[in-house]
């Protein structure tokens, strides 16, 4: 498993934390997507043979947010 931290602006509540959340863990090879309003960021866990960095911040963006790093 690898670990990918970013940070994420335009999170105001816990719709968007939800929203981020869902959209991460429906990506094939993603096991866990932990979400932090406060930090605004999300901390991912997953399968670097099946999914790329890149996949996890077009999700996001995709979502509506906008990837900071």
């Amino acid at each position: 498993m690898q670990t990918e931290v970013i940070k994420i602006k335009g999170m105001t509540c816990m719709g968007c934390v939800n929203s981020v959340k869902s959209v991460l863990e429906k990506i094939p090879g993603v096991d866990s997507a932990d979400v932090s309003l406060e930090q605004k960021q999300v901390t991912i866990q997953y399968d670097a043979a099946t999914t790329k960095p890149n996949q996890l911040k077009d999700a996001i963006e995709g979502a509506g947010f906008e990837v900071v790093n």
